[in-house]
């Protein structure tokens, strides 16, 4: 029996950013066909001659004028038939971490507008955007647990208590603070710099940096990151 299909194959991004104690992400305003705008996640149709890969970086600055530096396939979105009333459309979603703080994001091509909104302040998205949501936020506190991605959301140079306080931001759980520094120094994969913070309130502290290529080398011996909450 001959099988003709008519399916569509799309990415769609969910890149979190991290500035004031909050975790964000970056949504698009878009106007579907004859319908209102509404608020979507950035992404788009696959071309023919890409990478899914290649579709999400391209779809992100395209729309967003966002270049990643962490970003992992998140999960494939196609069950509800109906998903997208225009089209049958299989979305392969990517979730992407970036430090907000400084980070220039302008909407074009078919993006009206694009903004940073706070987790709990999401309006109601376009198509299963907002389960779409759910899922990449579920993903990125799992993995805050085993994998040091967290510095991602940072600048290159941060306060330890910055650090401390995005773990409490995402996971919403309160830590030890010093069984948290204790066990994060441990590691080794953190570099004390020579650099103070600018704000003057109270005691100078020092800026810390994520050395990547020493974790990179303690995986390779079998290093296991684990940050545990009781």
């Amino acid at each position: 029996m001959e099988n003709l299909q008519n399916i569509r194959i799309a990415v769609d991004a969910i890149v979190f950013g991290y500035k004031n104690n909050d975790l964000y992400v970056l949504l698009i305003e878009q106007q579907f066909g004859t319908s209102e705008k509404y608020w979507a996640l950035p992404g788009g149709l696959v071309q023919n001659s890409e990478s899914l890969s290649d579709a999400v970086i391209r779809e992100l600055h395209e729309e967003t004028n966002v270049q990643l530096t962490f970003m992992e396939q998140l999960y494939t979105f196609g069950d509800d038939i109906h998903r997208d009333s225009r089209n049958r459309v299989i979305s392969v979603a990517y979730y992407a971490l970036v430090d907000a703080s400084n980070l220039e994001i302008k909407a074009d091509t078919d993006a009206e507008r694009v903004q940073w909104f706070k987790i709990d302040e999401i309006p109601s998205l376009a198509f299963d955007h907002n389960s779409i949501l759910q899922k990449a936020i579920s993903r990125l506190k799992s993995k805050l647990t085993y994998e040091p991605i967290g510095f991602d959301l940072l600048p290159e140079e941060f306060l330890f208590s910055d650090l401390e306080n995005l773990y409490c931001t995402i996971l919403e759980k309160e830590i030890d603070r010093r069984n948290f520094r204790k066990k994060i120094l441990s590691y080794g994969i953190l570099e004390e710099t020579e650099k103070f913070s600018p704000i003057k309130t109270g005691r100078p502290a020092k800026l810390f940096k994520f050395n990547k290529l020493k974790y990179n080398e303690l995986i390779e011996k079998g290093f296991h990151f684990e940050i545990k909450f009781a």
